[in-house]
């Protein structure tokens, strides 16, 4: 980036530690509760498995370790080879399952896009870069079964929020990497890692300055990128909004082509409720994404 790094773009050392913490505890825009977004999750996403199975739509889970944690649950809508929108989830690396993930299934498959919801192996069970190996793992297995899932790997897009989003650009960017998804969906994400070092967030992860760099897809060598939006609530914290606006900016100048949304009257949870919803703004957005792929 032109202006100093994406680090200092952020501002975030001038920050009191008090202040840093507020900043990166997303549930600092809602009153702390966290509970009722968490319920909606569960709820939207056991509807969701309900429904497939009542229009008689292919659910499929799929091992990629031995670990209950390493599989992903796949449903599909049949006929041509579909477009598939595979989702990992969020809860700072440290909550959450693809149990609570698969709400917007329902509104895919309604459109004819598959979905696929990751598990993986919470911290501190896995470490940040064990979490990350197993997301890349994940995404090989899906496309190593697309034949026999009937899925359309020229049209696979990957998906994420918050901690997910993260996830899901260290799986789309790995330098390593020959593959590249056709697109990124990135909700309310979080891209550099140092500032959570020192903050609560952190006890479970165990980062020192060096695991927290490695692990950061601001500071990944971005070659290639997939065409990608980056979108977050409007009411949610300024570290939060500065990390998608700055990362959008570095996708941009590495050549992708890259569409910026805030989404009004959502905050850092209540956001995802969208992703699959093609009345909303942020749903349309996916859906003109998943069509351009």
């Amino acid at each position: 980036m032109s202006e100093g790094t994406f680090s200092d773009q952020l501002d975030w050392r001038s920050l009191t530690d008090a202040a840093r913490e507020r900043e990166y505890s997303p549930s600092s825009c809602v009153g702390g509760d966290l509970q009722p977004f968490l319920a909606e999750y569960s709820e939207r996403s056991a509807a969701s498995r309900s429904w497939c199975r009542q229009q008689g739509f292919d659910l499929q889970t799929l091992n990629y370790g031995p670990l209950d944690s390493q599989s992903i649950d796949v449903v599909t809508p049949g006929g041509d080879p579909a477009p598939l929108v595979v989702f990992i989830h969020g809860g700072y690396w440290q909550e959450l399952s693809k149990l609570d993930s698969f709400g917007p299934a329902q509104g895919l498959l309604s459109r004819g896009v598959a979905y696929a919801a990751v598990d993986y192996t919470l911290a501190p069970s896995a470490t940040l870069e064990e979490i990350i190996t197993e997301c890349r793992q994940a995404t090989a297995v899906i496309r190593e079964a697309a034949d026999d899932l009937g899925i359309d790997t020229q049209r696979l897009v990957v998906a994420g929020s918050s901690a997910g989003a993260h996830l899901t650009a260290m799986v789309s960017l790995d330098p390593d990497a020959s593959w590249r998804p056709a697109a990124m969906v990135l909700l309310s994400g979080i891209y550099e890692l140092e500032p959570l070092v020192g903050t609560p967030i952190n006890n479970a992860l165990d980062l020192d300055l060096e695991a927290s760099h490695r692990s950061s897809p601001a500071r990944l060598r971005i070659t290639s990128p997939p065409s990608t939006l980056v979108a977050w609530g409007a009411n949610e914290t300024d570290q939060f909004k500065r990390q998608s606006r700055l990362f959008a900016q570095s996708l941009l100048a590495a050549g992708a082509q890259t569409i910026e949304h805030e989404v009004a009257g959502r905050n850092h949870f209540d956001i995802l409720t969208d992703l699959g919803r093609e009345a909303s703004e942020l749903g349309a957005a996916v859906h003109r994404l998943i069509e351009s792929t």
